[in-house]
């Protein structure tokens, strides 16, 4: 069995050339081209998929190959999984398979009798072989070519980088240097992923956050890898969607700036453990981009939820028609400027350095080293801290804070409303991320109030905030003003009746208990 370790980046089609022209190719000990089909195979059921098994027929020099690969681990375009590649003879044959598991359940008749072709690839590749420092052998590859699955066919524009040998940070070494000057970002999706979607015909759509497997035993800062990379993904998955949709739906940027803010509430929450260099390198990148993300996704808000539905109340009412076409200008720059930003080398440098910092990271280190860390867990002993004990801490020293906040907040106070609603945030954030530990029922509605009062609080922020804006977009026309003040009237009612609910969702807070954290959950 071999081990497979690649990171695949995305490639916009029109920087092939660009690429082609990078003078780091002009290093290589060896260059090939050639053609390879490749032929996908499941069940009409999509079993294989379903088991994270992927199977798969290789055309290359006249010669076919079959390989199966098992699910690894994989997260913001790198992945590390099991291979095995042996000749094919015309039919499938798993004995090289040295998991008896894998090879037992591929080579059942009833399986194999429902096996066919789902998806094909067809491609071009160009690679280049590095032979690097310490025994480090790497090699480059440019796909080019198509996707095809029920008639329909998507363009593959691609680079792998393989780890053959030696140091895995080479792979991101290379894409670094690659990404100074070519707009490349991780690509979260394989080409099987794609393959599948395409057979499944499956509509493109945002995606949101999913639940991150981590174990009670698990050491603190393998975890914090683990949900710090799951957020990278989710920040990918959803910046592929953002390019082609462009304008088209404003949930892809939303659901960008969700997953840049949950790894950096991930940071602050493993931060007592985290190295010091840790967060230095990877907070002011990622405010760089939420400087970016913000402004589209405030003015899509602006728009939606402030100025739009009191145009449709009140639709001849002139001033206020003319400012909802100015803020509808602005908003359309801020997009623009956004996906300008996410078109740019700049973005994948932001994406691939944070790659980079994540993976350079030791895996399971011990707690104890330093005495801010002991202090801040309450340990004293110097041995490893395991992620339970971790998170039942960091949870009941984050519920002791929202409850202090609620305890000072006034609905006449808008900075003491704002200030609660960050750490109420915060706290479901924590949640989320350790969902696997947590009992499911009293997570659940734990969650479910936070959410609430977090969106109750959400919508008085907005209204708040909008004045601002609103004014921007008026600038001095004293009709617009006008129409700015009829906007601020119109959502009175609704604001009053916000602050109104606000009292009783924090009693409710106020009652509610974490979940009961065990290692019998995950």
């Amino acid at each position: 069995m071999a081990q497979e370790i690649e990171l695949k980046l995305a490639l916009p089609e029109n920087a092939q050339r660009a690429f082609l022209r990078h003078p780091l190719l002009q290093q290589a000990a060896r260059k090939q081209t050639y053609r390879l089909t490749n032929l996908y195979y499941d069940t009409p059921a999509r079993d294989l998929r379903q088991r994270g098994i992927a199977l798969r027929l290789r055309e290359h020099g006249g010669f076919w190959l079959q390989s199966v690969k098992c699910a690894g681990q994989r997260a913001g375009g790198v992945s590390a999984r099991p291979e095995w590649e042996t000749p094919y003879a015309g039919h499938f044959d798993f004995a090289a398979i040295d998991d008896p598991a894998v090879r037992d359940w591929l080579s059942r008749p009833k399986l194999l009798a429902r096996i066919a072709p789902v998806f094909e690839t067809n491609f071009q590749r160009t690679a280049w072989t590095f032979e690097l420092p310490r025994g480090t052998r790497v090699e480059l590859a440019l796909d080019r070519g198509w996707i095809v699955a029920n008639g329909q066919r998507q363009a593959i524009s691609e680079i792998e980088i393989e780890l053959l040998a030696g140091e895995a940070m080479q792979l991101f070494v290379m894409a670094q240097t690659l990404a100074q000057r070519i707009p490349l970002s991780p690509a979260p999706l394989s080409k099987a992923d794609r393959g599948y979607r395409l057979w499944q015909q499956l509509p493109a759509a945002p995606v949101k956050a999913a639940p991150i497997p981590l174990a009670a035993s698990a050491a603190p800062l393998d975890a914090f890898r683990a949900i710090a990379l799951a957020c990278l993904d989710h920040l990918q998955q959803n910046h592929l969607g953002a390019l082609a949709c462009g304008n088209a739906d404003p949930e892809y940027i939303h659901q960008m700036r969700i997953s840049t803010r949950r790894l950096r509430a991930a940071l602050r929450l493993f931060g007592p453990l985290l190295p010091d260099n840790l967060a230095a390198a990877l907070l002011p990148p990622l405010r760089e981009l939420m400087a970016v993300l913000g402004p589209a996704r405030d003015l899509d808000v602006l728009l939606a939820e402030i100025a739009a539905p009191v145009l449709t109340a009140l639709p001849d009412e002139p001033r206020l028609a003319a400012l909802v076409g100015i803020i509808t200008e602005r908003r359309f720059v801020a997009r623009q400027e956004a996906l300008r930003f996410m078109r740019s080398p700049r973005y994948g440098c932001i994406v691939l350095q944070a790659l980079a910092t994540l993976h350079a990271q030791p895996e399971a280190v011990k707690v104890g080293a330093g005495g801010t860390a002991k202090a801040e867990m309450g340990s004293d002993t110097g041995t490893a801290l395991t992620l339970l004990e971790f998170a039942q801490n960091r949870l009941r020293r984050l519920r002791k804070k929202v409850l202090a906040l609620a305890g000072e907040t006034r609905v006449d106070n808008p900075p003491s409303l704002h200030a609660l609603r960050i750490d109420i945030k915060r706290l479901r954030y924590a949640l989320e991320f350790f969902t696997p530990l947590a009992s499911p029922k009293a997570l659940r509605r734990m969650l479910l109030h936070l959410t609430r009062l977090q969106d109750t609080l959400g919508q008085i922020n907005d209204l708040a905030s909008a004045g601002e804006l609103l004014m921007s977009c008026a600038d001095a026309d004293p009709r617009l003003r006008e129409a700015v003040t009829l906007i601020g009237g119109w959502h009175g009612p609704r604001h009053h009746k916000l602050l109104k609910a606000v009292p009783a969702g924090l009693k409710q807070l106020g009652r509610l208990r974490l979940p009961k954290l065990s290692a019998g959950q995950n």
